[in-house]
């Protein structure tokens, strides 16, 4: 049988279950949708991650604040069980410093891994077939469009993390700049607009700066980089067998 992983961010999976008027609801939420997207992905195997703590991304973050325009407030009081239920029951993980966005994307494997997850920047940086659990539907995407997406998202930023880009320059402006560009030229296109708003010096560390927020880390060598973390090898844990009305 052929092995199939799915890789699993676990922090949507909270925040769509919190709200349950019980914690009993909400765990019951959970396994749920956890069974359903295994059953989507013809998973055999799983291994599940959660952010834990500010990620390096906060430090990085010089112009404004990382998702400083989030409104958190105060977290339901169900909101830490539900948490070390995914870690107690699900063996959920987390790493220092990294989101769980990070640790998806780092082990994800084309030829048999699946990501799972709402994200839109996980989604669709990392290439191949990806299951947005949002939508219960499967993205396809080749490396072409996980590279263009990646460097539009470099010139608008991301009002939603609160990452600045270059000002002004929306969805069509960014389609339109790098419409006609070969992903191997992007980095350097990107690199000149930069420059050519905020000039030489400025350009360049805003870039950099830009980039270290948007850019989900794709392999252990980045994470080292930006952390000094050495991660270990992949666990993974067998799908168990359901009859056919637990996966409804």
């Amino acid at each position: 049988m052929k092995e199939t992983i799915a890789l699993i961010d676990g922090d949507s999976l909270i925040y769509y279950e919190m709200g349950k008027p019980t914690l009993e609801e909400a765990l019951e939420g959970i396994d749920t949708r956890i069974r359903h997207m295994l059953n989507q992905c013809n998973a055999n195997k799983y291994a599940g991650f959660l952010t834990s703590g500010r990620c390096f991304r906060y430090a990085a973050a010089k112009t404004k604040p990382y998702k400083g325009n989030r409104k958190y407030g105060n977290k339901p009081i169900i909101f830490p069980a539900i948490k070390e239920y995914l870690r107690q029951e699900w063996n959920f993980i987390s790493v220092p410093e990294l989101e769980a966005d990070d640790l998806v994307s780092v082990y994800h494997d084309p030829m048999k891994t699946i990501i799972c997850s709402p994200d839109k920047d996980v989604l669709y940086q990392n290439k191949v077939c990806n299951y947005n659990y949002g939508k219960a539907e499967m993205i396809a995407v080749d490396e072409n469009e996980a590279i263009t997406f990646l460097w539009k998202q470099m010139l608008m930023g991301d009002s939603t993390d609160g990452i600045v880009g270059i000002p002004k320059v929306g969805a069509k402006t960014a389609d339109l700049w790098l419409k006609n560009t070969t992903p191997n030229k992007m980095p350097e296109l990107v690199l000149n607009k930069y420059i050519e708003k905020f000039g030489y010096a400025e350009g360049i560390t805003k870039f950099a700066e830009t980039f270290k927020l948007v850019y989900i880390l794709k392999c252990k060598e980045d994470v080292f980089r930006e952390t000094g973390i050495e991660l270990p090898e992949l666990v993974t844990y067998d799908v168990k067998p359901l009859n056919e009305n637990e996966w409804l």
